[in-house]
């Protein structure tokens, strides 16, 4: 059975899928049930990569609130992003239920001051 609990916020992901739902469901779920949502390799407290520490610093300026998701932690979660979204590369941020983008677009949309809007409204 799949479980879903957030924990220090990171999403805690139970890797059976068991209860009959399929992966591309239980990723819709996790983006649609969490406003702020950063899949990331690592998670907030202790990023498993450039890329996913700076996001965090980007995020934790405007947003204290937001869910983390280690996709080091479940490569069926880390395959199946990639085809969710479209995008191939880690970290990828959904935010209100839609994709955002990776670190690069974040990157831009912060210089553009953009950023915070798209964050918290």
């Amino acid at each position: 059975m799949t479980s879903l609990n957030v924990n220090n916020n990171d999403l805690v992901v139970n890797k059976s899928r068991a209860n009959g739902n399929t992966l591309n469901e239980e990723l819709e779920s996790m983006v649609n049930d969490n406003e702020i949502l950063l899949f990331m390799k690592g998670n907030r407290q202790f990023p498993q990569c450039g890329f996913s520490a700076h996001v965090v610093g980007l995020i934790s300026q405007y947003a204290n609130k937001f869910v983390t998701v280690d996709i080091l932690a479940d490569q069926e979660i880390r395959q199946g992003m990639k085809e969710f979204s479209n995008w191939p590369t880690f970290p990828q941020l959904y935010v209100k239920g839609k994709f955002v983008g990776g670190c690069d677009i974040m990157t831009e949309l912060e210089e553009d001051g953009e950023f915070k809007e798209i964050l918290v409204g």
